[in-house]
This record gives C-alpha cells, structure tokens and sequence, in this order.
C-alpha cells in the first residue's frame, strides 16, 4: 500500500514563501511521476505541478508559472513544492499524488494515491 504524508503547510502573507514536502513509501518511487494539486473551498481540486520519473520534466498550471517549483528526491522517496511570491488566490489544501505513470498529463486520472493534504492560507 502506497502513503504519501505532506508537510510544510501553513499561515503566510502574500509575497511570502511556504517549502511543501511529501515522504512516499509503499513502492517503486523513482518509476513514477508526481503531482501536487489543491482544493480550495467551494472550488474542484485542480492540478498545480507535476514532475516525471527521473525528474527532468515538469509541468505546471498557468497561475503558478514562475512562482512555484517541483521537485524530486528518488533517494529520499520524496517531493517538495517551492511556494514563492505566494497570492491570496493559492489559499488551499495541498495534495501530494503519484501517478501510475511516468510522466504525467496533470489529469486527476493518472494519479492513483494521494496524501491526506496540507493546509496553505495565505492572507493579504
């Protein structure tokens, strides 16, 4: 059985930073991409960033280019999110997700285990 536990969230004022991590175990690590996505109140949980097996490629969502960062550690079975210049608007729970695939499209679908969430509130 895979687990995944995030940490890292927290309280920040806009502009500010916030370093997400999330600790795997269960299986292969390093044969799978990852993911983070979030849920904010009231809206669908939506893909944020994701990253390839080998950790050469990334994907991220429009809002957070240039803001955010994923990456992988297939050593330590982890991947982190690097949060900087943090909006009102990225106020969320955080998911950490692995994928059944190496690569990944950002499609809720390919992801086949996911973390019970780290909660991200930025105030203005």
């Amino acid at each position: 059985q895979v687990q995944l536990v995030e940490s890292g969230g927290g309280w920040v004022q806009a502009g500010g930073s916030l370093r997400l991590s999330c600790e795997s175990s269960g299986r292969t690590f390093s044969r799978y991409a990852m993911g983070w996505f979030r849920q904010a109140p009231g809206k669908e949980r939506e893909f944020v960033a994701g990253i390839s097996w080998n950790g050469i490629k990334t994907w991220y969502i429009d809002s957070v280019k240039g803001r955010f960062a994923i990456a992988r550690d297939n050593a330590k079975s982890a991947v982190y999110l690097q949060m900087n210049s943090l909006e009102v608007e990225d106020t969320a729970v955080y998911h950490c997700a692995a994928a059944m695939r190496p690569y990944t499209l950002g499609l809720r679908s390919e992801y086949g285990y996911w973390g019970q969430g780290t909660q991200v509130t930025v105030s203005s």
